[in-house]
């Protein structure tokens, strides 16, 4: 095809038509129009994505191109073998490599590879369907490389002082230790710093203030779900390329023929993060990466700010705002905006700012936002960030903007090219950030063992923040003689009270009262919780009669540190869990809380949730063992306090025990499960909960704290006899925190949780507990193949209770169900219900299903709808009747069945009088 023949050509109602019913021949017809070169820029503009895109089917891909003489044999094992050695990232760079040193039959072949897997490959399917809308003049300009013009002379001395100046600036990280001698440490960034997984695309722009407990459960669920299937990671050095980008997909693939080949668009990036995740020290090492040549060589000048320093600052222009934090720029801003393209502006912190910014369609105050439009012009700190990342202030900039997900949908109608979300550490990198957080790689080692050994600990370490408080706070334990391990924390009010006990132990001689001083800091902070409010300013601790100190200091960090500006430093807890904390705390430590129980009550009735994690605390504090560290310095708790918060635990259990029937009413119960747990009060349980005979939490999903919740709860009820966690998704990470009390259910419904073959290993050992009291069993829809059969089969060959089995909707298939079918030839087998419908069974286990059963002599229903036996089973079926007297009730309705044969296994039924077969529905 001659080069460039089709351009101009845009989809037609007829490709279109097509596109809808069957999108690969649309795309063959695509490429087909393609000629080689734009085949090259296509595949080059998507080959990062691509990378990640086919990791889990490398192999499948691999192969279609050996199959169709592409790779050599030698190059496909060469991609086969790192993917078997778990290097999926490196096999499928590898591929690319291949094909990209190979001509433009080879890309061809690769892109109809990926036509035939797009349906089982997410992100393949992504890519794909955004190439659908593309047209040729768009491919000719997608990998447009614009050259790194000349700096001028005049700028070339600035660039190297701004450079040296952020390099300065960032090359250091402040580490808050909590010492006397060496209250922050200061390290270098690099030897610090540990990757946090960022994803291009924000999965929800609602979720509330803080997320201790829910979040690591999301954290995980997206991990194993999504991570390699759909969701795609973006590094922070492709924050502003294009094919991230989807204003570009939306906007500049449909009209960039029509503007100028140096595009003066710009990119705005959004980057978001729950608190703690660490955004700002992301920002902190992208300045810093720059500033020593290693990002973005295209952005002549970067300028960082935080909108946190905006919020005393009236009336300015850009010029200004610009030399009132980068002084030395002095006259040569003008050079600078000759070519915005060049710049990249960096906001930190949206939520942070006190001014709104509203970019929805009729702007708050349009008309100082629409002239906006001069670096020169005068106006609101505001309508300078609005106008910049809108495009009608230096046009062709770049602009990157930080935010918690509560103020991101400020964002939503602004013109954002690229939406990234921090998810925070995945997998070894919270091991990493441990092992770099401590000097002592022995002490780093223990408390990661620790951490990974107390799942309610683990599942936090997804935040940075939170990996903070858990070191500061295990650390002692681990590097202080006379310390007992097994004093070491393990629910979170522990924690947190240790981490407030290292604050007093190394800042409590900087005051006279710290009972006082820490009451006051609680009160106020006991205020923000009920207002939502986490940033306090003089007037706050003025009110409570607070003033800043060292002692303070320990517990709040100052956000603004401008020693020429006393007057805007506000102040903040490190984390919002911590503020809740010390809120609970000073409910112990005022004198004569006879309204505590209605406070308590109070609380509770919120539905808005900002009362949570603070009653789990005021519950979890009522504990001697969480209270006796704090007690050493603050003096002893108010015993009627401890004594009413218990009463008021104990009222709620004991009012929500019995009510289940609701999606309320169980979180409602759930949630006083944690109470208990927090309080690790071992009588308080017994007389609350140590009667239950019936819990259900049915469609209710269940995070693996949860589980490892009601573990501890079941482990102290002895007359447990149902527990019924059906739709609860608790996968496998969830069963393992239960796995110690599932032996004590008589009746255990675990049905659609996709606890997969490793969930049914941990099953296997409850069932051979010789205290198992299992009776009825329920794993339909959890994804078990046959792998899962063996470790089956060897639990129930000794296991003497289970009566009631159901693996209904699984993939069990006849090798599967044959290891089974040993179990019910043995004397002792005690089944009385098995459940095999849907399990992809066929004609070739009939005969030894009816092998089996002729000397069984419990099984009295047997459910095997829904497979694919056919009449050749007809036979084996009607021996497994005559021979299996106790069986009752067969249901074979579904399979493959003609219609003489149906009638002659009805026809069984007059054979024997009780028996029923269910051949068909009626």
């Amino acid at each position: 095809m001659a080069e460039g023949s089709n351009r101009g050509e845009y989809p037609t109602s007829s490709t279109r038509t097509r596109m809808n019913s069957d999108p690969n021949s649309a795309i063959t017809e695509f490429f087909t129009k393609c000629d080689d070169r734009q085949v090259f820029q296509l595949t080059k503009f998507y080959q990062d994505r691509l990378e990640q895109a086919i990791e889990e089917v490398v192999d499948g891909v691999s192969s279609l191109l050996a199959y169709g003489r592409i790779f050599s044999g030698q190059e496909h094992r060469k991609v086969t073998e790192l993917a078997e050695k778990g290097n999926r990232a490196g096999s499928s760079k590898l591929l690319l490599k291949l094909v990209m040193d190979k001509d433009s039959c080879a890309r061809r072949v690769m892109w109809e590879s990926f036509m035939k897997m797009r349906q089982v490959v997410p992100k393949l399917n992504t890519i794909l369907n955004e190439i659908q809308e593309l047209d040729f003049n768009s491919i000719d300009s997608m990998n447009i490389v614009e050259g790194l013009a000349e700096l001028p002379s005049q700028l070339k001395d600035v660039q190297q002082k701004h450079k040296d100046t952020l390099r300065v600036q960032t090359e250091t990280l402040r580490v808050a230790t909590i010492l006397i001698k060496e209250k922050v440490k200061i390290f270098q960034l690099v030897d610090r710093y540990t990757e946090l997984t960022v994803i291009s695309a924000v999965r929800d722009r609602k979720l509330v203030e803080h997320e201790l407990l829910a979040r690591g459960r999301d954290h995980e669920e997206w991990r194993k779900q999504h991570l390699r299937r759909e969701l795609e990671k973006i590094r922070t050095d492709q924050l502003f390329q294009s094919c991230y980008s989807h204003s570009y997909k939306r906007r500049v693939f449909k009209y960039f023929h029509r503007l100028h080949p140096k595009c003066k668009s710009g990119n705005s990036a959004a980057l978001s993060g729950v608190p703690g995740i660490g955004k700002t020290t992301m920002i902190q090492k992208i300045v810093y990466d720059w500033a020593i040549g290693k990002i973005y060589p295209h952005f002549q000048f970067v300028f960082s700010f935080k909108f946190r320093d905006f919020n005393d600052i009236n009336r300015i222009n850009l010029r200004n705002l610009i030399l009132f934090f980068y002084p030395y720029f002095g006259n040569v801003l003008e050079e600078l905006w000759k070519n915005p393209e060049r710049l990249l502006f960096i906001f930190d912190g949206l939520d942070e700012f006190k001014d709104s910014i509203n970019f929805a369609d009729n702007p708050r105050n349009s008309e100082p936002q629409t002239m906006c439009t001069d670096p020169e012009f005068q106006c609101e700190v505001s309508d300078i960030v609005y106008s910049l990342i809108q495009h009608k202030l230096l046009p062709g900039c770049s602009v990157l903007v930080t935010s918690r997900p509560t103020a991101l949908h400020l964002l939503e109608k602004a013109e954002i090219s690229v939406w990234a979300e921090i998810l925070g550490f995945i997998g070894d990198e919270r091991k990493e950030y441990f092992n770099k957080f401590f000097e002592d790689q022995a002490v780093a080692a223990a408390v990661f063992k620790h951490v990974e050994e107390n799942e309610i600990l683990y599942t936090m370490c997804y935040n940075p923040s939170y990996c903070w408080i858990l070191g500061l706070s295990l650390g002692p334990f681990f590097t202080q003689r006379g310390r007992k391990q097994q004093q070491v924390p393990k629910t979170i009010t522990q924690l947190y009270s240790y981490y407030i006990y290292n604050i007093l132990k190394n800042h409590g001689r900087e005051t006279e009262n710290p009972h006082e001083v820490l009451l006051k800091i609680g009160e106020m902070a006991f205020t923000g919780v009920s207002e939502k409010k986490i940033v306090f300013r003089n007037e706050d601790l003025m009110k409570y009669n607070l003033q800043p100190s060292q002692f303070m200091s320990g517990f709040l960090m100052e956000l603004l540190e401008r020693d020429y500006s006393v007057q805007s430093v506000v102040y903040t807890f490190p984390h919002l869990t911590i503020q809740e904390f010390v809120a609970a705390l000073a409910q112990f430590l005022t004198p004569d809380r006879d309204d505590i129980r209605k406070l308590l009550c109070g609380a509770h009735n919120k539905e808005d949730g900002r009362f949570e994690i603070f009653l789990r605390f005021v519950a979890g504090l009522s504990s001697s063992q969480s209270a006796r560290p704090l007690e050493e310095f603050v003096g002893p708790f108010v015993h009627q306090t401890t004594c009413r918060v218990i009463d008021w635990v104990k009222e709620k259990v004991e009012g929500q025990i019995g009510n289940t029937k609701s999606k309320t009413s169980k979180m409602n119960l759930l949630n006083t499960f944690h109470y208990l747990f927090e309080s690790q009060n071992k009588a308080l349980a017994q007389r609350t909960v140590g009667s239950v005979e019936i819990l259900t939490f049915r469609e209710l999903q269940l995070t693996p704290i949860d589980c490892a919740v009601l573990s501890h709860v079941i482990g102290l009820c002895d007359t447990i006899k149902t527990l019924d966690l059906g739709l609860c998704y608790i996968r496998c990470e969830g069963l393992q925190r239960l796995a110690s009390i599932l032996h004590k259910c008589q009746e255990l419904s675990l049905g659609r949780n996709q606890l997969g073959d490793s969930g049914v290993k941990l099953l296997s050992e409850a069932l051979k507990n010789p205290d198992c009291k299992i009776q009825k069993l329920h794993l339909y829809r959890n994804t078990l193949s046959d792998s899962c059969a063996k470790d089956l089969a060897s639990a129930l060959s000794t296991n003497r209770s289970l009566i009631d089995l159901n693996l209904g909707w699984n993939k069990l298939r006849d090798s599967g169900v044959k290891l089974l079918y040993a179990v019910l030839e043995n004397h002792n087998c005690k089944i009385q219900k098995l459940s095999l419908y849907d399990n992809e069974l066929t004609d070739s286990c009939a005969k030894d299903l009816a092998t089996a059963l002729s000397t069984n002599r419990s099984l009295k229903d047997l459910a095997l709808e829904l497979n694919l036996f056919t009449d050749q089973s007809v036979p084996a079926f009607c021996r497994m009747v005559k021979t299996c007297k106790s069986l009752e009730w067969i249901g074979l309705w579904g399979n493959k069945f003609r219609p003489n044969g149906t009638r002659h296994l009805e026809a069984l039924q007059k054979c024997r009088p009780g028996l029923t077969v269910v051949v068909k529905i009626f």
